[in-house]
């Protein structure tokens, strides 16, 4: 393998800059002049930034691992090291990663070899054309990040789903139904589809049958109930629209978005880069997921949306679980200000937070309770109709009564 190999960043199709990867498995990123020099240039995280919105151009290298912007696009725990072995690339390794799956990434951003190789040195195993060629087919099916065993799809005009055969392209996302744990698409179909009903920003989805679903690996047939199909937003018919969570924002590593954030840090973003209709929707989303038990709202389930390709709003809503009917949990994913319980999310810890984030306090509490009232007339009249189970609907009925914010 070369000493040295490069990787050319793409933003919206234009090159911006390289991640080289070093002696002593380090990785360097680095800007290119075109894209330092560009006073319009697109925002690519504003973790670039800083505190006079000044672009950071002098970068440090990472050991072992690619800088943390990018470290966020990959994919997590075991479905990181299932696309892995699948790409013949040690999971640890990740610029070969980006190196394989770089052309179906989150938001605007590609990445590909600069050399022209498709295929990472380490990757070839000693394998023929033939058996190389279906590895990396493999791999890039796989391609969009996350935890969940999910695919990125193409749209017929008929109206059928199809992964393409290097799953490059995709507008939709395809959620599979999980192994371990009962009604988790379905779960998810109907916390989206109310906090749409009570005025939040989420994307197009449908519950579909995943035999339905053209070029699924074989297996697939022997998991039960229906898969979520989510429109991707970061994608439309003009081109990429880009995209970074939260734990991109601040600088985190992936296995860092429980433990290095709060609700507090994303408020006071969110509040000086989208306003006061950002806040507001950061108070629906955060009221709302405390009322139905999603005790997985994590730094990586934030994002913002760059529509102009300079100002972040908040990007569409996504990952909407009601967890607790799965794994009891008294605790949120992060700290709202002095406490993570949800026993503990009352009117004053709202107005605690309100403060120390130093957003409108009138704003925050006059949203939370429209978003209280708003939630218990829907839920009330559309629960019988949503496709969950009874286990389901009594625990969201029981964690709608522990909260003291929420109790009518």
């Amino acid at each position: 393998m070369p000493d040295v190999s490069v990787l050319n960043v793409l933003f919206y199709g234009e090159r911006i800059g390289t991640l080289t990867f070093l002696q002593g498995e380090r990785t360097l990123f680095a800007f290119n002049d075109t894209y330092i020099n560009n006073e319009n240039r697109p925002t690519l995280s504003l973790s670039f930034k800083d505190g006079l919105g000044n672009l950071i151009t002098d970068l440090k290298p990472t050991r072992q691992r690619v800088p943390t912007f990018f470290a966020n696009m990959l994919p997590e725990g075991e479905m990181l090291e299932y696309l892995a072995k699948r790409a013949g690339v040690n999971p640890k390794r990740e610029f070969f990663l980006l190196w394989i799956l770089g052309k179906d990434l989150p938001g605007a951003v590609t990445i590909e070899p600069a050399d022209g190789e498709a295929w990472p040195p380490e990757a070839n195993g000693g394998e023929n054309e033939e058996e190389k060629n279906e590895r990396k087919t493999n791999a890039f099916r796989f391609s969009l990040a996350g935890v969940q065993l999910k695919f990125s799809v193409i749209k017929s005009a008929s109206g059928g789903l199809t992964i393409p055969a290097e799953g490059v392209g995709g507008s939709w996302i395809i959620k599979l139904p999980s192994m371990k744990f009962d009604q988790v698409p379905e779960n998810e179909f109907s916390m989206m589809t109310l906090a749409g009903k009570i005025g939040m920003d989420v994307p197009e989805i449908q519950l579909i049958d995943p035999t339905s679903i053209s070029q699924l690996p074989d297996g697939i047939e022997a998991l039960k109930g229906k898969a979520l199909a989510v429109k991707r937003f970061d994608r439309t018919d003009k081109g990429p629209v880009h995209i970074e969570d939260f734990a991109q924002v601040f600088g985190l590593w992936p296995d860092e978005k429980y433990g290095k954030a709060s609700y507090r840090n994303i408020a006071e973003v969110i509040a000086a880069e989208a306003g006061t209709p950002g806040v507001a929707e950061f108070v629906r989303r955060l009221v709302f997921n405390n009322l139905i038990g999603n005790a997985d709202m994590h730094a990586k389930n934030w994002s913002l949306i760059y529509p102009d390709r300079r100002q972040a709003a908040v990007a569409p809503a996504y990952d909407f679980v009601s967890t607790v009917p799965y794994i009891a949990d008294d605790n949120s994913a992060l700290s709202f200000g002095r406490t993570k319980r949800f026993g503990e999310f009352t009117v004053d810890e709202l107005a605690y937070l309100a403060g120390k984030a130093r957003l409108p306090e009138r704003l925050v509490l006059d949203t939370a309770r429209e978003t209280v009232e708003a939630f218990h007339q829907t839920w009330n009249a559309e629960k019988k109709n949503l496709p969950l189970s009874k286990k389901l609907v009594e625990a969201i009925d029981a964690q709608a009564r522990k909260i003291p914010l929420g109790r009518k």
